[in-house]
């Protein structure tokens, strides 16, 4: 291709806006609404229709889309219609069903029973695991298996020999056949149950029925043992797993000879099941009746209690005043009532409505207390060294689990009831706080004064007076006392907190209380309580042992005192932060303290109180940040300083706004992020300031605007992110000339310029490397744009930031077979193109741009023209060698095409060379065929259309000539 000389066309503007603006048309908005579903009729009559079919003229909605946007006119929608569809067509249960899917199903439905409102047994636990631990050892007894296997005798039967190996089996357990392990922490004990549970489970998969009935006496048996009082609690939820285990195995066994060849249904009765079933469970509860022992024979029955409903329609209802009974043949007090608990965790599963079995067990514990104070029992606390207070706690989950099954949608009275019981009692402290958290926290809140009496009337010796106020103080969290009695009742609390020596134990019941004092009183009240917590915990040290607690005092403060003026007005608020030396929970504080402002905080604040409370908090999450600390962490630490500092408002007061960065920058220079929000948040502020000058600076607020422009040059060095800094440079760049301010926008935009070449070739996106060509690209293309706006400098000479560019772009190191470069050039040309105009397309107020300096100077425009020819030159040059292969011939044509566009729209085609060039992308673009052709199609007719206008007929000769190229 012959060198051209290139020559800018001239722009009307103006002129173009209006002939592009879209033609207004007037719409009847009673008939149109952009949701309305467009109909199409066929008035045709359907060809092979029968005869008498009314559907000669219907819709033919199966040639139109549904849309999915117009059912909301007539209220319906995909979802509704599904889910109508699902409740109307039940799915049907296989016949493949496996017993454990057949099992779950069936829990789901019992636990609806009782209703979701109702605790299960599985939430409480793992809080008794937690709770009740030990040092001391521990023995267990493991079954063994029998090794003995005798020849069967010559002419027995199959099933002669199977009678005779079951019998053979209760033999060994008769005789002892296990083993005994001593001397096993709590978590070898722990591994060792879940080897027996693993153990019963693989023994009735392979159909040794017995030995898992063996497996499951031996764990009931450990039940009597009592020699580490502290570990039972935590003893009985390991070895229940197991019996539960026992029991869903039995059952679903039984529920699977019945469910053939049908499924039996969960309301199933007696005369549904099969006499074969109902042989095997009747021969379960005989071989669990022949169990010599009291408490095995007890647990295991209780275990397959539900298997009643196989047998008898009422024998649950039979068999469970039954049990009850029998646990009055046990005489440790501790082991009968967690039996009386287990009685009633099954009770509750299979018959929550058999509420006289429940209060049973209840009175056969209140009579047990009296056990307590037995002989047998006090000797056994005195040689395992253990006190009394200690003693009651290994109650409390028994206690509780029975009252909770007892309370659950009890009426009131029966609070009443309970109540009297407690008085006749002395007060037991241990079943008043079980009271206290069994019944519902509306009740108890409503008799909260008379509660208190009680607790005062408990003797001190047996169970502390803080736990008790401890559960109180829980009721009264979830529900309000009446207004008349809170202060009293707070008064008389608060009276037995304080008391409390323990610091542990006043940290966990005043953490309690301080929920009660957020909730119904002022700033003042908790201001106290608060100093009462600081002079309990700051002795010793103590307050390192009680963080959590501590974090849980300052989230129930936070959930009531979200205004920042009231709770950073309180004296004892900040000292009490102080008490969180910890650097990981001093940041977890300060986090879930920013977190919370920036939630409720909606107005910006000036408030001096609250900047310098949240500036420490935010230096706090700042210190924290080290080079070990993962980049989550810091991403997620800076977005709650910036959370912060955009609140941070002073009016009208720009200078004081100006001062907060300049000291946020200093606190916080270890998080880009921020230093990124606070540079953007300057330069916010200096167009503010324009806003409010509308435009005309004075002397003081130009000088302002300047000291922001120093701010933003002075931070950006300091980022590590090459991206941020060309990003900011630019825009803050674009601020400074915004506000007049020529010399420091030519400082920006030169350092923008100078910084390209340190652009790595590829950058870490999200953990991945990528090339930066896309980023670079799109940077230049935005700094193009504003370079049409910005002067030369006088002593710089014509066009100089232009050159600047285009000289590091032609230096820079791209990659290999990469069109960037040539890119560039492309995008510079009509950059160029505008800058030759009488009047650009854009401007600054008040910024005289290069239209006014030079005003159509001939020696300014050749300048441009000179720079154009060498661009084209180059990008000519660059297509030449794009021939090798399929795909660099298909970039070829692409960038071509690009150049032609550039030529068309901004180049002055009435030059026949440049036309000619223009003819000759067209056809090297359409060369090789990559070129799509609707694209070619519409080009055309844009060029047509605009050959129409007055001064654009040049262009007829030139479409001409691309519509033979585009047929050749």
């Amino acid at each position: 291709m012959a060198a051209v000389q290139w020559r800018s066309s001239g722009r009307n503007y103006d002129a173009e806006l209006q002939r592009c603006r879209p033609e207004a048309a007037l719409v009847e908005f009673g008939d149109y609404h952009p949701l309305k579903p467009i109909m199409v009729t066929d008035t045709k009559t359907r060809r092979g229709a029968r005869k008498g079919s009314t559907s000669s003229s219907s819709s033919s909605s199966s040639s139109v889309p549904p849309d999915p946007l117009s059912s909301l006119l007539d209220g319906t929608d995909p979802l509704s219609m599904f889910a109508a569809a699902s409740a109307s067509e039940p799915p049907a249960m296989s016949h493949s069903a496996s017993t454990g899917d057949l099992g779950r199903k069936r829990n789901e439905k019992e636990e609806e029973a009782v209703g979701p409102d109702f605790e299960p047994w599985l939430s409480k636990r793992g809080e008794i695991l937690a709770r009740f631990t030990t040092t001391e050892k521990l023995s267990i007894n493991l079954f063994m298996g029998s090794d003995r296997v005798k020849a069967p005798s010559p002419g027995s039967s199959a099933v002669s020999e199977k009678v005779r190996t079951r019998l053979e089996e209760l033999d060994d357990l008769e005789e002892g056949s296990q083993k005994e392990l001593l001397n096993l922490s709590q978590q070898d004990y722990a591994n060792r149950i879940e080897e027996l549970n693993q153990s019963l489970k693989e023994a009735w998969a392979s159909d040794q029925k017995v030995k898992a009935l063996k497996i499951v006496i031996q764990c009931s048996k450990l039940l009597s043992d009592t020699s580490v009082i502290q570990f039972y609690p935590s003893k009985f939820v390991l070895i229940t797993d197991i019996l539960d285990t026992f029991g869903r195995l039995v059952y679903d066994r039984i529920w699977t000879m019945c469910s053939d060849p049908r499924p039996l249904s969960d309301s199933f009765t007696v005369d549904d099941v099969s006499d074969t079933a109902k042989e095997t469970c009747l021969n379960w509860f005989f071989k669990i009746a022949s169990i010599r022992e009291l408490l095995p024979r007890l647990y295991v029955e209780a275990a397959i209690l539900k298997c009643n409903r196989f047998m008898n329609k009422c024998g649950i209802q039979e068999t469970l005043p039954r049990l009850t009974a029998m646990i009055r043949g046990i005489g440790d007090p501790l082991v009968a009532a967690y039996a009386r608990a287990y009685l009633c965790r099954v009770g509750m599963e299979v018959a929550p409505h058999l509420k006289d079995s429940l209060n049973r067990n209840f009175f056969d514990l209140l009579g047990a207390f009296r056990q307590i104070g037995s002989e047998s029992v006090q000797n056994q606390l005195v040689l395992q060294r253990v006190e009394v207070p200690e003693y009651l706690t290994l109650y409390s989950p028994a206690v509780n689990w029975i009252l909770q099954c007892i309370a659950y949608r009890a009426p009131e009275p029966l609070l009443t009831e309970m109540m009297e019981r407690c008085k006749k009692l002395g007060n037991n402290a241990l079943l008043l706080n079980s009271v206290m958290r069994a019944f519902r926290p509306e009740f108890v809140a409503a008799r909260a004064t008379d509660f208190i009496g009680m607790i005062k009337d408990c003797d001190e010796a047996g169970f502390p007076k803080h736990l008790l106020f401890g559960s109180l103080g829980r009721s009264l969290a979830c529900a309000d006392p009446p207004e008349s009695e809170r202060l009293t009742i707070l008064n008389e609390a608060w009276k037995v907190v304080t008391k409390v020596r323990s610091p542990q134990d006043y940290v966990n019941c005043a953490e309690i209380w301080v929920e009660f004092t957020c909730r119904h009183f002022s700033k003042r009240e908790v201001n106290t309580v608060l100093a009462d917590v600081i002079k309990h915990m700051t002795p010793d040290r103590a307050f390192e042992d009680a963080y959590p607690q501590l974090q849980s005092v300052i989230r129930k403060i936070l959930t009531y005192f979200y205004d920042f003026s009231v709770l950073f007005s309180m004296e004892r608020f900040l000292p009490f932060l102080d008490m969180f030396q910890k650097d990981s929970v001093r940041v977890e504080v300060c986090r879930s303290i920013m977190e919370i402002f920036i939630r409720h905080q909606e107005e910006p604040t000036r408030d001096p109180v609250i900047l310098n409370a949240m500036l420490h908090i935010c230096k706090t999450m700042h210190d924290s940040v080290n080079a070990l600390t993962l980049e989550d962490e810091k991403r997620s630490l800076a977005l709650l300083i910036i959370g912060f500092t955009r609140m941070v408002s002073f009016g009208r007061d720009f200078e004081q706004q100006l001062s907060f960065c300049v000291e946020a920058r200093a606190t916080f220079c270890n998080l880009e992020s921020v230093l990124v929000q606070l540079i953007h948040t300057v330069n916010q502020l200096a167009m503010e300031t324009s806003r409010v000058m509308r435009g005309s600076h004075s002397r003081k607020t130009a000088a302002f605007v300047r000291a922001c422009a120093a701010y933003s040059f002075i931070t950006i060095p300091s980022l590590s992110s090459i991206f941020s800094r060309l990003s900011l440079y630019l825009l803050s760049g674009q601020v400074a000339l915004a506000n007049q301010c020529l010399s420091q926008a030519d400082a920006f935009l030169k350092a923008a310029v100078s910084l390209l070449p340190e652009v790595p070739r590829s950058i870490s996106v999200e953990g991945k490397h990528r090339s930066s060509e896309s980023f670079l690209l799109d940077f230049i293309n935005n700094f193009l744009a504003t370079l049409l706006v910005v002067p030369d400098h006088p002593e710089h000479g014509v066009l100089y930031l232009v050159r600047g560019l285009l000289n590091m772009v032609q230096d820079y190191t791209w990659e290999d077979n990469s069109d960037a470069k040539v890119r560039v050039y492309i995008s510079a040309l009509p950059l160029l193109a505008a800058m030759s105009q009488e009047t650009y397309l854009y401007s600054i107020p008040k910024v005289d741009s290069n239209e006014t300096l030079y005003g159509g100077d001939p020696k300014f425009l050749s300048e441009i023209n000179k720079l154009c020819e060498t661009l084209i030159g180059q990008i000519l040059d660059h297509l030449k060698t794009l021939c090798r292969d399929e795909q660099s011939t298909r970039r070829q044509g692409a960038m071509a095409f690009s150049l032609f566009g550039v030529l068309l729209a901004h180049g002055d085609l009435r030059n026949n060379k440049l036309s000619q060039l223009a003819v000759n992308l067209w056809s090297l673009s359409h060369k090789h065929g990559h070129c799509e052709p609707r694209v070619s199609v519409r080009t055309l007719e844009y060029i047509r259309h605009q050959a129409q206008q007055a001064d654009m007929t040049h262009l007829s000769d030139t479409v001409q000539r691309l519509a033979l190229q585009s047929c050749a």
